[in-house]
């Protein structure tokens, strides 16, 4: 069996953002958000959620992906990898109601149906008046994802994530980050949504073409959220998303610390983009020689620049506004 996901019951302090980012584990906050407006109204009916929802659409276009009834609602990629096995449009959130609704209605066959990441400020304004999380800080802007029953395979952000399920139900399985050798992982710079996915579906442990999978369910992680909970998601967590009911929503909100100074928006994607550049076709001892550099200066806890006088640590020192310009600027940004 899975492990759960460690949680704090509603009844429990609130950690605040910074916790969350130094315990540097998933955590599941029951209820969070039970107080939300728009989940009070999914607890009573996808309808009076529906509806409610439909008075916020300022008729802004948002992007949404139907996926034909054979590829069971997962989003992925044809047969061998070709292209994508969803089509994609731009329409007002009305018309993916609309169409919601409809399919509904069918008893088999049914198409899946993906609202991505539409921006709530830009398409829905009247719902920050009413829902709130005075957890993060303003400039996390909150994202709305909703569709029927769809499975987003496993994938991960660079950016700390909180979710929130707002109608309907989500299981999550995550996978730590060390796990990525065992996820058959799909290309990188070809992937739906932008975001690498893992190619096996998670029943597929006896697969031969995946014989790690196994691996992976091993260290998995799983929870279950009813409208109202949250989910905090630490970056480079693979996180294999499920909806479970004929309508469901989820609103998510994406933020860098502001104690890192000096990020790009993807620090770690333009990193390992670099790395793969400059590493990956070297022998492999020069290869391992260099990765024991980057252990010594990047990812080990003692300070390689300890011995050296404070004034002359340079790009070893403090991440200051000066040296992440000079930083920049070695690499050329």
């Amino acid at each position: 069996m899975p492990t759960a996901i460690e949680e704090i019951p509603s009844t429990a302090p609130l950690p605040t953002a910074d916790e969350l980012v130094a315990g540097g584990r998933p955590v599941v906050l029951r209820g969070l958000c039970r107080d939300w407006p728009l989940v009070a109204l999914a607890l009573d009916s996808d309808t009076a959620f529906a509806q409610a929802l439909l008075g916020y659409d300022n008729g802004t276009p948002v992007d949404v992906l139907v996926m034909p009834p054979d590829a069971d609602g997962i989003v992925g990629y044809t047969e061998k990898l070709e292209g994508f096995n969803y089509k994609r449009f731009r329409v007002t959130l009305t018309q993916v109601l609309q169409r919601l609704a409809s399919y509904s209605r069918l008893d088999d066959q049914t198409p899946g149906v993906a609202m991505q990441s539409a921006l709530i400020a830009d398409s829905l304004p009247g719902f920050l008046d009413q829902h709130t999380l005075p957890l993060l800080d303003a400039k996390a802007r909150p994202r709305l994802w909703m569709g029927n029953r769809v499975t987003t395979p496993a994938h991960f952000d660079s950016s700390h994530n909180l979710a929130v399920v707002v109608c309907g139900r989500r299981r999550f399985t995550l996978f730590p980050p060390e796990q990525v050798r065992n996820l058959y992982v799909g290309p990188l710079d070809f992937a739906p949504t932008a975001a690498a996915i893992s190619l096996p579906r998670l029943q597929d442990a006896a697969d031969p073409r995946y014989p790690r999978l196994h691996e992976a369910l091993d260290h998995a992680l799983v929870a279950e959220l009813e409208p109202g909970d949250a989910i905090y998601i630490p970056p480079v967590w693979w996180h294999h998303v499920e909806s479970l009911e004929q309508l469901n929503a989820l609103v998510n909100y994406w933020w860098r610390p502001q104690a890192y100074p000096g990020h790009v928006a993807e620090p770690g994607l333009d990193a390992l983009a670099h790395c793969i550049l400059a590493f990956k076709s070297l022998p492999e001892a020069e290869r391992a020689a260099w990765k024991s550099l980057l252990d010594h200066y990047v990812f080990d806890h003692e300070d390689p620049a300890a011995h050296i006088p404070e004034a002359r640590r340079g790009i070893l020192g403090p991440l200051t506004p000066e040296v992440v310009a000079k930083l920049k600027q070695l690499i050329g940004r």
